[in-house]
């Protein structure tokens, strides 16, 4: 198993001190700062920066923060989880920068029930009995699946072909890709896969291709996720490129270069702030999230993902106002005080969408929660 790196557990403005005091609310948080996934992890790492900045503390209660590198490995993950909640006796934990990494954690959340907010998508059967522990604050992947589909199927796409990881993320776009075939989508055409650690895909284009699809599902994230399209254009593809929020990320593009322009992808509201109406549920937030992200983190925000661990601090704060009234910190009484509160939270408006989550479901966005984008010339635009 892969040694965990440990990051500083305190920020600017959250409570320094060498034991938690008995007022103090302790929030576990583990991205990947290293290995494959870190270029999303660090994007996860910047949300995170900008959401402690925006609010350290909730009725008079300091936050401490302990933070974690699962240095992107799944295992290591839960190896972070387990020791969040049995030796540091976090009240809650935020996590992480994969769907494997963050089904992991959920997995010892509802183990060992403490209420995780994740903040990639989770691949986990809702326990049987019960409710989960955890909910996940990104879209759900058939959700983010069904929204570009409706737009492939309005500009004229009859079939995709699809590739993407051969993981549980992969699995999912795939799925979401079948399950918007079968409700009038375009006909998938294909299924193939690459590891995330591969440096060339070209017998997988070559198979998307014999395929001669119209369109074509990316279902890789970040950098990883150019791969496939930068192949396909090599080989002469002529066909539009569509995919998820997990290509957002500032390193898609640069990699990417001229071969991803042009790709449309279902996004979070915040990747597009500036360009909303002013009635839009997300730009007051957005316009906030923005400002504070840039102070925190001496850069723009131009991605999905650091929104989701605003988001979920977001709902996170929300939940403490309530459990404060029913319990103390640190105990499990104020764990389950906060799971109940996020389930009974509602309409928690953050910078992705109006959350309202329920003990049947890990999730609790609709439709409202994406629009379209697309890359031209390197930026991201609102395609209404």
């Amino acid at each position: 198993m892969k040694k965990l790196a440990f990051a500083l557990a305190t920020l600017a403005g959250v409570s320094i001190a060498t034991s938690v005091q008995a007022q103090d609310i302790t929030v576990g948080f583990v991205t990947s700062l290293s290995g494959k996934a870190s270029s999303i992890g660090l994007n996860y790492e910047k949300g995170f920066n900008a959401a402690v900045a925006y609010k350290s503390e909730v009725n008079g209660h300091k936050i401490k923060v302990i933070r974690l590198d699962d240095v992107s490995d799944p295992s290591a993950a839960t190896q972070a989880a387990r020791k969040l909640v049995e030796q540091e006796k976090v009240d809650i934990m935020v996590g992480t920068s994969s769907a494997p990494g963050a089904t992991a954690m959920m997995g010892i959340a509802n183990e060992l029930k403490v209420p995780l907010i994740a903040i990639s998508p989770v691949l986990l059967k809702v326990p049987a009995e019960g409710h989960p522990w955890g909910i996940a604050i990104p879209q759900t992947p058939s959700l983010m699946v069904k929204v570009i589909a409706d737009r492939m199927k309005r500009d004229g796409v009859k079939t995709a072909g699809f590739i993407g990881f051969n993981d549980s993320w992969g699995d999912l776009v795939y799925n979401g890709a079948k399950t918007a075939e079968a409700a009038g989508g375009p006909k998938v055409t294909s299924n193939e896969r690459y590891a995330r650690t591969d440096t060339t895909v070209t017998a997988q284009a070559l198979k998307v291709l014999a395929t001669k699809p119209d369109g074509l599902y990316d279902g890789g994230s970040a950098t990883q996720g150019a791969l496939p399209l930068i192949e396909l254009r090599k080989l002469g593809y002529k066909g539009g490129f569509f995919g998820t929020p997990s290509l957002l990320n500032r390193d898609f593009v640069r990699v990417g270069g001229k071969a991803v322009e042009g790709v449309q992808v279902s996004a979070g509201p915040v990747i597009v702030t500036s360009q909303l109406p002013d009635s839009h549920y997300s730009k007051k937030i957005g316009t906030t999230f923005h400002e504070i992200f840039k102070k925190a983190n001496n850069t723009e925000a131009d991605d999905g993902f650091s929104g989701y661990a605003f988001d979920g601090w977001l709902v996170f704060l929300k939940a403490a106002e309530v459990a404060l009234a029913k319990a103390k910190p640190g105990t499990q009484e104020f764990r389950e005080a906060l799971m109940n509160a996020i389930y009974s939270n509602k309409d928690v408006t953050g910078v992705h969408a109006i959350y309202n989550f329920n003990p049947k479901s890990y999730y609790g966005v609709d439709e409202r929660s994406l629009v379209v984008v697309k890359l031209a010339n390197g930026k991201w635009m609102y395609q209404p």
